[in-house]
């Protein structure tokens, strides 16, 4: 091997021409290395043997991605690697294979945007690598498809206009290069011409968004009016479910109703007379309905001085506390006159020894009087179960008119048991 060597070294020196020819070549050889080198350096920081990592990611595409021209993959705007590789899935989408240089672990929370660099649609990934608490994707990992942006391309928003404002859109822009021709000398007059017009729209403006605020009170007294009607469905239905079942008693009791009428002559134009009240009093409903909404805004505070009183009443009962204890020796000593109450009690048995007798007269009226009282609540009253309707008057006969039966003597009608004479009545009649 060191005799070929000496031999070559021994020819390059002595044929003529080969020495230059040789060194030539062994500079441009050397001077290519070197020119690798820094372009190598350039493109990546990296050495070209250095250890790189394999990160996938899913986009639904990639337009304007080319893998030879070695676009980049960013970091918070900082190179760490480029886009290696491409393919389709089976779903149609479009999977990156990204290098990235040693020291920048991506997680399973990692996020990718694929974003142009320049106005010719040269695109790189901006990668968030994600942390914890995600876990370190593994090598060629794949970031899912939920979790990077692809671009939207111009020709996808102009897609969406119809064929006449495309062509609109293509004579502005066309328009709009012969207008900006002469910018400089027409373009700021325009711009003042249009201060001056934005100034003059001002106050517009401002009423218009009064307008706005306005339009907006509105719909919300709109909405919570909508509400409390709704809220009122369950009182209507209730209401309803109520007026049924009364008429169905009223239907059960129409026999009963007739013979209360039959004994009440007159109880018709009362009624009549009540129900023209009545009308008069529904007249009444909707200021009683307005008073009854401004109490009921009131009522919050009126609770919170109750509250307030409660809590001074809980002073008021510690403080009588020392009187209650006083007061039990004067109690103690009123007990003598509780015993003087069992005397007077026996003057109480005369009164009490015909109640038998004038339940029985009553509980033969009771058929009659339990319709009306059914129907009315209340002899005396001014309504009934439902609210105000009708007033009725109950007028019952003394016995000496026949309408009442005839009875032995009892508390109303004294008797020689009583210790009055027999014939003389309470009021002086004669039986």
């Amino acid at each position: 091997m060191s005799m070929s060597l000496s031999r070559r070294w021994e020819r390059i020196r002595t044929v003529p021409g080969l020495g230059r020819d040789v060194g030539a070549l062994t500079v441009l050889i050397v001077l290519g290395i070197v020119a690798a080198i820094v372009i190598q350096s350039n493109l990546s920081p990296t050495l070209p043997w250095a250890k790189k990592s394999i990160v996938k990611a899913e986009f639904a595409s990639v337009p304007g991605v080319n893998p030879e021209s070695s676009n980049l993959v960013t970091i918070a705007g900082v190179r760490v690697g480029k886009i290696a590789s491409w393919e389709v899935t089976k779903t149609g989408t479009a999977i990156l294979s990204m290098e990235l240089e040693p020291g920048h672990p991506v997680y399973d929370n990692a996020r990718a945007v694929l974003r142009p660099n320049n106005a010719l649609n040269e695109m790189s990934v901006e990668l968030n690598p994600g942390g914890p608490p995600g876990h370190p994707l593994p090598s060629k990992g794949v970031i899912p498809l939920r979790q990077t942006i692809r671009p939207v391309q111009a020709d996808e928003v102009l897609n969406h206009l119809d064929e006449r404002t495309q062509l609109a859109l293509t004579d502005l822009l066309v328009e709009s290069d012969v207008a900006l021709a002469r910018s400089e000398q027409e373009l700021p007059a325009g711009l003042a011409a249009t201060d001056g017009t934005v100034n003059q729209l001002q106050p517009v403006v401002e009423a218009l968004q009064t307008r706005r605020e306005k339009i907006s009170q509105l719909v919300t007294a709109l909405s919570q009016i909508s509400t409390a009607v709704g809220g009122n469905d369950q009182r209507v239905a209730q209401l309803a479910t109520a007026t049924q079942q009364t008429l169905e008693t009223l239907a059960g009791n129409d026999g009963q109703l007739r013979d209360s009428l039959a004994q009440l002559p007159g109880l018709t134009d009362q009624l009549r007379k009540t129900l023209t009240s009545t009308q008069e009093l529904t007249k009444q409903l909707d200021p009683t309905l307005d008073n009854l909404q401004s109490a009921s805004g009131e009522l919050p505070k009126t609770l919170e001085r109750l509250e307030s009183t409660v809590d001074k009443l809980g002073n008021t009962v510690d403080a009588a506390k020392p009187v209650i204890s006083k007061a039990r020796p004067v109690v103690a000593d009123l007990r003598p006159m509780a015993d003087d109450i069992d005397g007077s009690l026996v003057n109480l048995r005369p009164v009490t020894r015909n109640l038998d007798r004038d339940t029985r007269t009553v509980v033969s009226y009771l058929t009659d009087i339990q319709a009306f009282v059914y129907n009315t609540s209340s002899v005396f009253g001014a309504g009934d179960a439902q609210g105000n309707i009708i007033r009725g008057h109950l007028i019952v006969p003394l016995p000496g008119l026949g309408v009442l039966p005839k009875q032995e003597p009892n508390g109303y009608f004294p008797g020689p048991e009583n210790g009055l004479p027999t014939g003389t009545q309470q009021g002086g009649q004669s039986r």
